[in-house]
């Protein structure tokens, strides 16, 4: 899918940037005349993966956060979420309803949250290296 638009962000891994980053996802995807439901879940679903950065890969420091939205053809919006982070040693388990990291306070439904808010999941991960989470959102052209 060739790119037909797209930026690139980056801020720390400060839990006051996840509103950042939902809010300039929901700008940028304003181009695709979205509903307020499509709206609500890509919001959601960035919302998820950045506080994933900010609580799992950088569990005791900060760390850099760089998001990526690109509109692609067929009016989809395609955002990439990547940390420098700690990484995943077993994303299938990570992705995993109710599996977490994070202690008893987290609800361990973040990739399903994003999964189900999304067309398209993709996690990719190193130990050590980091985690970039890539999802696909088709935005259904309405009549004009």
């Amino acid at each position: 899918m060739k790119g037909e638009n797209y930026i690139k962000l980056e801020f720390p891994s400060r839990s006051v940037n996840e509103g950042f980053a939902r809010a300039a996802a929901a700008a940028f995807a304003a181009q695709l005349d979205p509903t307020l439901d499509e709206l609500g879940d890509i919001k959601t679903a960035v919302s998820e993966a950045v506080t994933n950065c900010i609580v799992h890969a950088y569990p005791d420091s900060l760390g850099r956060i760089t998001m990526r939205l690109r509109i692609l053809d067929g009016d989809t919006l395609e955002i990439s979420v990547k940390d420098a982070g700690v990484g995943i040693p077993d994303v299938a388990k990570a992705r995993e309803p109710l599996f977490t990291t994070g202690g008893e306070e987290r609800s361990g439904m973040g990739f399903t949250i994003m999964e189900s808010f999304t067309d398209r999941l993709g996690v990719r991960s190193r130990p050590g290296r980091g985690t970039t989470v890539t999802m696909r959102r088709r935005i259904a052209r309405r009549g004009k």
